[in-house]
């Protein structure tokens, strides 16, 4: 018997380095299948023989570039991130992990058809090879992914549906303690999150091609530029946000596809009427008393002397998770949640070629948090709403939880493709999305507000939109520079509404006021100014700090008078608050920078100094003027830029990330530009290169083709190679 154990274990003991062996040389198979052609701005185009390879060599691709952002992607999406940054994530932690459940993604990955479990594979294999052949990379938390991770992350927007929940009241709720006002964001100088997608038809361009511009407005270094091909006809080319495996926003030979956050209100809190009877809690409906499904939910989180747990025990109805308590009801939360059909649609997008194609894949009805602008070889433009819309009835404020305890207030399906707010090919020759509402997106062939229910969106229309209207009705003979213009047009329509009330407030005001005595050269400037921004500007500076200012003064009374801050600013606001708003705006630039006649360049940078997902700055440190600026003030070219501790300067972390252009004709034509660089390394030539070009609008030629990739090539390698 000794001798028998003796031999068992020596067995076990060499079939583990055996199967590693065996994974390994797995690994170094597909490699070989796999060729990454860097070209002279560091992206990697890389081409394998199956779509499987071309996802096994993108992920290495992308480790190659940035593991750091690929981890902690994944971090988030598993409720993991605690594990790598301490306590103050748990309660982040805690909301993934009401959906994300390993056990849950493990049986799903199981049951994925064929052809997306072989993807997953492959990303799995991808990222482990990376961290094989790279062992000074040392992971925080993720030392092996696994395919299953996948389905976790299977939507590439930057907030996705889950964000929704509100982490104070989560908090407040499972911690059993008051709202945490530390965590709550100062929204009143919050930067306006979105994107810009134009489309252009045949008819409106040079060329009698359709045109597509790209513009997501994200964190800066949120996304990798990359193009994937294979052999099975794969040939996609864009933004892909850190760790995943599908082109998010891009184009491929035949199609381009542009998401931009969507104003559909499409995720609903009941209300439920929660009783204890002994050890239990029982939720009402219709003449029901329903148990509520009690679970526990264990968030490790990471400390000075190792690693720590909390415990929780959540609670669930049919509707959702319970995630917040208000005048004596639990709320729970509704939202769409299906991994697997969300990867299936993100990924098939990637390889549309055509309207028909690309509408078909919207029957899964998984692209929730986004509209889509998109554009075709075939000469087909549309706008798609978003794609994940719930049937309801509409006698309920879907804005605010409904009654969880009557039947009335269910889903009823989600609205078709043809039941929502879509623009196919308009008259106008041409459409957009600006985060605003799908009513004036062709002008007047826009759909119209009264054909649908009111949950379809919960915005109306904002300063971009007002501008990218004029940029595109006047235009005709588009080409992919004069796209370019318009979407770098320097106009700041929201000060249109705004400027007008402050000299009327200084010109009404005594002659005697003191403060209207300070302010005689700087109304002079503004009343003079063409309300475009330029890195020479002084007036967008003075304009700039002043809205910012007013903004922070009223916008607690906008909200209390349920208007937007732009109407209270231009109706509401009193000359005083005007005139004295402008008056601290002067003196704020006159404290930082010595003169409130400061150019807004020498204000306004772009900063890159370390590969840090959250970035340091330091105005002693190299920094390029920008001249657009913030959304908010209704530029299409976003940059949302503020001072931070120790700074004078403003630097900015969001708005223009990826920037494309795309005609599509006989064969596609595109420039682009990403903020920074490809790389996250700071000793890669591929940091900061498009830094220049990214602040003016410089976008680069896009080699599409491997003929453009001729003289261009800085590397070809198999992955693994040295």
């Amino acid at each position: 018997m000794k001798q028998l154990v003796l031999i068992v274990t020596a067995t076990c003991a060499l079939s583990a380095p055996l199967a590693a062996q065996q994974e390994v040389a797995a690994w170094e198979r597909q490699a070989q299948n796999v060729t990454i052609i860097r070209d002279d701005w560091g992206i990697a185009h890389v081409h394998g023989t199956t779509d499987a390879e071309a996802v096994f060599g993108m992920i290495y691709a992308q480790a190659e570039d940035d593991f750091n952002r690929v981890e902690t992607n994944y971090l988030n999406a598993m409720g993991r991130l605690a594990e790598a940054e301490g306590i103050s994530e748990v309660y982040r932690d805690l909301r993934m992990k009401l959906y994300i459940d390993p056990d849950s993604m493990k049986a799903k990955y199981a049951t994925s058809p064929v052809w997306l479990k072989s993807l997953m594979n492959a990303w799995a294999d991808g990222l482990n090879y990376y961290l094989y052949q790279h062992p000074e990379v040392k992971p925080r938390v993720i030392k092996r992914f696994e395919p299953w991770m996948a389905l976790t992350f299977s939507e590439g927007s930057i907030g996705g549906d889950i964000e929704r929940i509100n982490l104070n009241r989560l908090e407040a709720f499972y911690g059993n303690r008051p709202e945490n006002l530390s965590r709550i964001d100062d929204t009143t100088r919050a930067e306006p999150t979105g994107s810009n997608g134009f489309a252009i038809a045949p008819s409106n361009s040079a060329s009698h091609h359709a045109l597509l511009l790209i513009n997501p407005h994200t964190s800066f270094f949120f996304r990798s530029e990359l193009h994937m091909t294979s052999d099975e006809g794969l040939n996609a080319y864009g933004a892909v946000t850190w760790g995943q495996f599908f082109v998010y926003q891009g184009f491929n030979q035949g199609a381009g596809w542009m998401h931009t956050s969507s104003g559909v209100d499409n995720i609903d809190e009941y209300a439920e009427t929660v009783v204890k009877k002994g050890e239990r809690f029982f939720y009402r409906y219709g003449t029901e008393e329903r148990p509520v499904v009690a679970t526990r939910i264990t968030v490790p989180y990471r400390t000075d002397t190792g690693m720590a747990r909390k415990e929780f025990t959540v609670y669930r109805t049919h509707h959702g998770p319970i995630v917040r308590e208000t005048d004596g009801k639990w709320v729970s939360v509704r939202l769409m949640d299906e991994p697997v059909k969300a990867l299936t649609q993100s990924y098939s997008r990637t390889r549309a070629k055509n309207y028909r194609e690309f509408r078909q894949i919207m029957e899964l009805h998984t692209n929730s948090s986004n509209n889509t602008v998109f554009a075709d070889r075939e000469g087909n433009i549309a706008y798609f709403h978003s794609n994940f819309i719930p049937k309801r009835d509409t006698r309920f404020d879907w804005t605010k939880p409904v009654d969880g305890s009557g039947p009335a207030t269910e889903w009823d399906g989600v609205l078709s493709v043809d039941e929502s707010p879509n623009v196919l090919n308009p008259a106008t020759g041409w459409l957009f999305n600006t985060n605003d509402a799908p009513w004036t997106a062709a002008g007047p062939y826009s759909p119209r507000r009264e054909d649908y229910p009111a949950y379809v969106q919960t915005g109306g229309e904002n300063p971009r939109g007002v501008h990218a209207t004029r940029v595109l009705k006047d235009q005709k003979d588009f080409t992919l520079n004069s796209l370019i213009t318009a979407a770098f047009d320097n106009y700041l329509t929201a000060f249109e509404g705004l400027i007008p009330g402050l000299l009327k407030a200084y010109d009404e005001a005594p002659a005697g006021d003191a403060v209207k005595a300070k302010l005689a050269e700087q109304i002079a400037a503004l009343r003079g100014w063409d309300l475009r921004w330029s890195a020479t500007s002084i007036p967008t500076s003075l304009a700039v700090f002043w809205g910012e200012e007013l903004w922070r003064r009223v916008s607690a009374d906008a909200g209390k008078a349920g208007v937007t801050v732009y109407d209270y600013i231009a109706t509401k606001a009193t000359p005083r608050q005007r005139l004295e708003a402008l008056a601290a705006a002067s003196d704020t630039l006159q404290a930082g920078f010595g003169t409130w006649k400061t150019p807004w360049g020498d204000i306004n940078r772009f900063q890159r100094l370390t590969g840090d997902i959250v970035q340091p700055f330091n105005d002693a440190g190299p920094s390029i003027p920008v001249a657009f600026t913030s959304s908010r003030w209704g530029s299409l070219a976003s940059f949302g830029a503020r001072a931070y501790r120790g700074t004078r300067k403003w630097y900015g972390t969001s708005g223009n990330s990826f920037v494309a252009v795309v005609e599509f004709g006989d064969s596609v034509k595109a420039k682009a530009v990403t903020a920074g660089g490809e790389s996250g390394n700071p000793k890669s030539p591929h940091f900061n290169d498009q830094a220049q070009r990214y602040s003016t609008g410089d976008l680069r030629e896009v080699y599409f083709y491997p003929s453009q990739l001729k003289g261009h090539t800085e590397r070809e390698y198999h992955p693994g190679a040295q």
